[in-house]
This record gives structure tokens, sequence and C-alpha cells, in this order.
């Protein structure tokens, strides 16, 4: 079964995601809200036109694994998605036929290190990369914080060469790391205790009011003699506004063309891309990063992630240091007997995307699209498309909604729909 057309999210006001659909039947697509309208919207085999409806559309058990919720709207896809059962099949079947240890010269090794081999060139092929390029993580977290405390490592192992060579003579340089002040927590918190511990110098670009996006003049502007990394999202989970990151990236190359002429330290380039795979092309070439991180439960595959490394161990590649130690796994970047099925599930989840991400991000947009004429015709007047701003583009899945008035905060809103599964915060700022 090939997928169709899928469902994403946001985690805030309103999101999002296209379902696949089966055959003739039926589906709900569900829409992220925080606001008081409950909307249900359906899509039909012959056509991509949606329709407003309170029915109860017909589940089936080959379609995407949600059948528990059937009876309410799950609008979280921003949060997580739910698995593709193509990517289920391939995590049964990896932990059926490949459940040796890959690090075994047995057969069952030797299953297993055919199956993590695969996976690796699919995620590649995804993102245009190579598979030498790609380390698998636990997640976006750990994928962060790999690029993070690398480019801190790196900064004084560059910093001890140049001063050896006479290059750089000031006792007191920190190293310095520009960001964007919309970033996940992964990345935000971990600059901030590296600010707060005095290990490095932090600036926070703040986006444009009018674009909802940081200026790429902004970030070229905030770099210092002492920037050793410059890391902004690809798109924000809670608006949808796509960053300037090819831009960006453009940018810093002719800026680390003369900082190496001048003497001073390359600074490296990262962008979190986990809420844009899946929904948009993302290709790591044409955006010009050093390091890129994915996360597989955003675009329906399993829990864990991986991390571009551009010419990963090689001469004039991205520097990568591991944050512990161990079996030499991930050849020794990323230590750790490998999660072999849930390496599958990503893998196919990817393989997934680059069939069929045209059909998707097409679908979305309709999808969303069709959303927001409705709630302003549903409600003239009183709403608001938070997302929405001159100069930008979103990922075709988001919809972020305010609906005007007293008393129509989100969460007020949220507690009287009982059949909406939704926050008006993003799950990640929730502790549990």
């Amino acid at each position: 079964m090939n997928p169709e057309e899928r469902n994403t999210d946001v985690d805030s006001k309103v999101v999002l995601l296209p379902q696949k659909r089966l055959g003739k039947q039926m589906h709900h697509l569900p829409l992220k809200q925080t606001s008081s309208c409950n909307i249900t919207t359906i899509a039909s085999e012959e056509s991509d036109e949606c329709v407003i409806s309170d029915e109860s559309s017909q589940t089936d058990e080959s379609s995407i694994c949600e059948t528990e919720y059937r009876n309410s709207v799950y609008l979280d896809y921003n949060a997580t998605t739910p698995l593709d059962c193509e990517v289920l099949a391939a995590i049964n079947q990896a932990l059926h036929v490949a459940w040796g240890n890959p690090s075994s010269s047995h057969e069952a090794g030797i299953n297993a290190k055919t199956v993590i081999k695969e996976s690796r060139d699919q995620v590649a092929t995804m993102i245009g990369a190579s598979a030498e390029e790609i380390i698998f993580t636990s997640g976006g977290t750990e994928s962060n914080n790999l690029v993070l405390n690398s480019a801190i490592k790196h900064f004084w192992n560059s910093y001890a060469k140049k001063t050896s060579e006479g290059m750089i003579t000031n006792d007191s340089v920190r190293p310095h790391i520009v960001s964007s002040s919309l970033e996940h927590d992964s990345i935000k918190l971990v600059l901030e205790y590296f600010r707060q511990q005095k290990i490095a110098d932090i600036t926070f670009v703040s986006p444009s009011l009018e674009t909802g996006r940081v200026e790429v003049k902004d970030v070229i502007s905030a770099m210092k003699p002492s920037t050793c990394l410059v890391t902004v999202m690809l798109a924000n989970n809670e608006t949808g506004i796509i960053q300037p990151i090819a831009e960006i990236g453009a940018s810093m190359s002719m800026k680390n063309k003369e900082r190496a002429e001048s003497g001073e330290l390359v600074a490296y380039f990262h962008t979190d891309a986990a809420q844009a795979i899946g929904k948009i092309t993302v290709n790591s070439e044409t955006l010009g990063v050093d390091y890129l991180t994915l996360v597989g439960h955003k675009f329906y595959g399993p829990r864990i992630g991986a991390l571009y490394v551009k010419k990963l161990d090689k001469e004039n590649g991205a520097a990568l240091y591991p944050m512990f130690y161990g079996g030499g796994q991930e050849r020794n970047f990323r230590p750790g007997t490998e999660n072999t099925g849930m390496i599958a599930g990503l893998g196919k989840a990817c393989e997934l995307v680059t069939r069929n991400i045209k059909r998707y991000e097409k679908h979305m947009r309709t999808v969303r699209d069709h959303l927001e004429k409705q709630l302003e015709l549903t409600f003239p007047n009183g709403v608001h498309f938070n997302g929405r701003l001159t100069g930008s583009e979103r990922i075709p899945n988001t919809c972020n909604v305010s609906i005007l008035g007293k008393g129509l905060e989100g969460h007020k809103v949220l507690s009287r729909a009982q059949k909406v599964q939704s926050i008006s915060y993003p799950a990640c700022y929730w502790n549990s």
C-alpha cells in the first residue's frame, strides 16, 4: 500500500496534516486548534477537496495507526505523529529477522547491520546527503546537544592551535554562538546554560515583527571573531513560518571565506529541521548547512532521530565530538548498541517522504487553505491567523489561528471541546 495524503501538525492555535486515504473510504483529517471552532475535515478518494462534516468517518486497520482515537479529533501533529503502517511493518520485520547485534560477525549480526546500512542510505537520500554523513541518535534533543557541545570543543581545539601559531592572543576570549529566539528548548536551554556557566557567549536574534523570520543581515551582523556556530531552526513548530536558512547559509559561506583569509575561526552552521521534514523538500546541500537535525516521529516514523554532519570524518568536514564513550558504534561518534528496529522504521519513513513529498505537500496545503477559508466564513472578522505574514512562507500543514473575543483563550476553549485532542502551547513546554 502506497501512502496517499497525510496529516501533520503544529503546537498552538490550529494545526492540520492531511491524512493518507485508502480506497473509497473516508478518514478524518485531524485539524489542530486552540479556538472555539470544532471542525472535522474529510477528503474523498475522487477529489482533494475537503468538506465540513459532523459525520464520523470509517476507519481501517491498514490506515495510519491511530484507530484508537476514532471518536475524537487529534490536532497535535507537530508534537508527534502516529506510525505509518508501512513504517510499522518495517519495524516488525526488522525485529523479526534482524534481531542480532549489528557488531557481531555471524548471520544474525550481519542481517542487522544490513538493515542499518539500508536505513542510513534512505535517510541520506531524503536530504540529498551521503550515507557517511548520517549518524543515528535517540532523537532531536540528543542531535542538537551533540552539535552544540561539538562546536564548543571545536572552538577550543582551534583556539589552541591558532594561539600556538600566534594568531590569537586574547586569553579572555570565549566561544560565541548565534541563535534565534524561536528555537526549541533543546537548543535554547542548552545555550542559556552555556551563558550562565560562562561556557560561551550567546546572542539570540529576534525575528522580524513583520515577517516572523529572523533576518539574514541580523544573523550575520551578530557574528564575532569568536563565533563558532550559528544555529537557526528551519521551520517553527507554532507558526509554521520557514526561516531563510539557504540565504543565511550563502551569506555565512562568504563570511567564512573572509574569516579564513584573515586568520579567524570558521563558524559552523546548523539547522534543526525537525518540523520541516515530511512537509517540504529539505536538501542539506541547497541549504548550505554543516549540521542538520531530523526527528522520525514528526513525519510518521518512530521516536528516534538522525544527525547530518557535512563531510563527517573527512578533511575540512564539520567537527563532531562524542558526548559519551562505549563500544565504538556509529564510528565512535555515538556509541551504544544500535536500535535496529527503530532505525529500520526511520529509514522507511524517509523513503516514503522521498517518494511522495510533492503529493504530501500539495494535499496538506489544499486542506490547510480550505480550513482557513472556512474559519473566515464561519467567524467573519473574528479570527486572526498568526503565521500569515507578508514576506514569509509556512510549512503547508500548519495553521496558527486565534479566535478573537473576551474569554476565548485557547485553554478555555479546548476545555470545552471534549472530542478534540490538542493543547494551546507546544508539547515540549509541558513538564509532567
